[in-house]
């Protein structure tokens, strides 16, 4: 199966709606930084990505191991730094809760952890790269 998300910015706006098939949320800047200060911004995704990577798995391992799940909890931290902004080293913590004894959702969370999709891309260096770009120049620019 191929991803594939969108950005589309609101008119005249820094905002855009980000969206994937009938999904959408608010991408955005802060407003000190140039932007509406209403939605998500890059880094916050990016994080965002890693927290739900890590819920959704839990609960599809949980699932596949016969583990029900009552509560789980993923905070995900991390910064930006340099020129060009990178990410500094992402960590997150996880709260498991569900109807096994705290041994067997250690594992749980442990096999995630080795098996999450979105950290083990990024623990790989995923390569990214442009492929189009296309331009459109104003009238008198």
């Amino acid at each position: 199966m191929t991803f594939e998300v969108r950005t589309r910015s609101l008119p005249g706006r820094p905002a855009a709606i980000g969206s994937a098939g009938a999904y959408t949320l608010v991408v955005d800047r802060p407003a000190d930084g140039g932007g509406d200060g209403l939605g998500f911004n890059g880094g916050q995704l990016l994080y965002l990505a890693v927290a739900g990577c890590v819920s959704n798995d839990l609960f599809r391992e949980a699932r596949a191991a016969g583990i029900e799940l009552w509560r789980v909890e993923v905070t995900v931290r991390g910064d930006f730094t340099g020129e060009p902004a990178v990410s500094t080293e992402i960590t997150y913590d996880v709260l498991v809760e569900g109807n096994a004894p705290a041994e067997r959702l250690g594992e749980l969370v442990g096999r995630v952890d080795a098996i999450a999709e979105i950290p083990n891309s990024l623990r790989a260096g995923t390569p990214v790269r442009l492929g189009r770009a296309d331009v459109v120049g104003g009238v008198g620019a």
